[in-house]
């Protein structure tokens, strides 16, 4: 029987801090839409309260907990959060500190577009001052953070895959992305393999196919013709089905695979489906995202 003090460790404790403005009540709905139980602005002090009266629920409803703290606590409960968190890895609890952090010149802007209120540009401090004062404040969590991960270059939508891809996989399993884009726009910040297609027959030379895309079933019937396309497919088949197996061996919990062409609307979008098809065969999580349809 369990006495009202014992904790029953959850699966997976998430700790999304960061600058504000950086993405953090973004990674934190993400998480909720991956099942987890989450809190925001969550005084540190109450955080293992808060993992203790969830844990207590014997139904197992709520295996993964994800809270937020930021710089809206008070500057103890800050300075605190490293004991806290090592108190909770003392009694079994298996967390994840995640930091979000920014560039000091997209914070500016990105207040300046949503014209929101910085939460330390109370008293008349200017927005430039609130973030320099934010960074004081956070270097202690940032520097003890399991995982830094830098948005500056990031939309909402990359974010949310990143979320995704990295903190919302299921335990022991392998989450792949495949992501299309266009190399005219660069190569997305986040991706562990990168494969160009503009060698490849392109659609958009065919009038009445420009303005489709690769998921559409007159380009995917035009590309599957290809003798080149199925070739390139195949061998990007047969390398994955070759190493993923072995990144999983080693622990491996997500990979993502970046294809690239020259608009990112074609060839590109259409390897993406058709790689993304095939390994569902194999793997539980499988995403594909194409980020110039977005």
């Amino acid at each position: 029987m369990n006495t009202p003090d014992t904790i029953i460790p959850s699966n997976r404790l998430v700790v999304v801090s960061g600058l504000s403005g950086s993405g953090k009540s973004v990674a934190l709905r993400t998480l909720e839409d991956l099942d987890y139980y989450c809190v925001d602005n969550l005084p540190s002090a109450l955080l293992p309260d808060f993992v203790r009266a969830v844990s207590r629920d014997s139904e197992g409803r709520h295996p993964r907990l994800a809270v937020g703290v930021d710089v809206r606590n008070r500057a103890n409960d800050l300075n605190r959060l490293p004991d806290v968190l090592s108190e909770l890895a003392e009694i079994g609890i298996d967390y994840e500190l995640v930091f979000l952090d920014t560039r000091d010149d997209v914070l500016i802007k990105r207040y300046s577009e949503t014209r929101r209120r910085h939460p330390l540009s109370l008293g008349g401090l200017g927005l430039a001052d609130a973030i320099a004062l934010e960074r004081k404040l956070m270097r202690q969590i940032a520097t003890v953070a399991d995982r830094v991960i830098d948005t500056s270059e990031l939309n909402v939508h990359q974010l949310r895959r990143l979320v995704i891809a990295e903190l919302g996989m299921s335990a022991g399993s392998l989450t792949l992305l495949f992501e299309s884009f266009a190399f005219k726009k660069g190569v997305p910040p986040v991706a562990d393999f990168v494969f160009d297609a503009r060698c490849l027959p392109n659609p958009h030379w065919n009038a009445a196919l420009r303005p489709l895309t690769g998921r559409d079933p007159p380009v995917r019937a035009w590309l599957e013709e290809q003798a080149d396309v199925a070739l390139f497919l195949d061998h990007l088949r047969s390398f994955f089905e070759t190493w993923l197996v072995r990144f999983q061996n080693e622990g491996r919990s997500y990979v993502t695979i970046c294809i690239g062409c020259t608009g990112g609307r074609h060839r590109s979008v259409h390897l993406v489906e058709r790689l993304a098809d095939h390994f569902r065969q194999n793997y539980q999580q499988v995403l594909s995202y194409h980020r110039e349809l977005e």
